[in-house]
């Protein structure tokens, strides 16, 4: 399972600059689109209309087709926020970072057991300490 970090469900639809996913980063996300196997947590959408509402992104569409399109059950999974994963949200081992999206998608990679594909370096890092399967986008 190949979880999308906000930022990264964005660019992979939405950017002017694809240099920003390296090659096998597209190349992770194109096998997981095609064996199902691609997702987002379901704080995404929050996330993104929240980044609408401040007018730090826009799409030249209402937020809520933009999202529609975006999250086409044929192509990606909306993960949901189960009780356990937002109980161990608060909870995650030596993660010192309050941003509660964030914890979420943490949260959420952990307990499907997926990939998380990220440019976030706080994320990154919480990875390479062996809290968490994480991919640098970039690469």
């Amino acid at each position: 399972m190949i979880l999308l970090d906000t930022h990264v469900l964005i660019w992979v639809l939405h950017d002017n600059e694809p240099k920003r996913l390296g090659s096998q980063t597209r190349a992770l996300i194109a096998d997981a689109m095609q064996s199902g196997n691609l997702a987002v947590c379901a704080i995404t959408p929050w996330e993104i209309a929240m980044l609408v509402e401040k007018g730090r992104l826009s799409f030249g569409i209402d937020v809520t087709d933009w999202l529609k399109t975006a999250l086409d059950p044929t192509c990606i999974k909306l993960l949901p926020i189960e009780p356990d994963i937002a109980v161990d949200s608060v909870n995650l081992p030596n993660y010192l970072y309050k941003d509660p999206a964030d914890r979420l998608i943490i949260a959420t990679a952990r307990h499907a057991g997926a990939k998380l594909l990220t440019a976030d370096q706080k994320i990154l890092d919480y990875g390479a300490a062996g809290y968490l399967d994480v991919f640098n986008v970039s690469k």
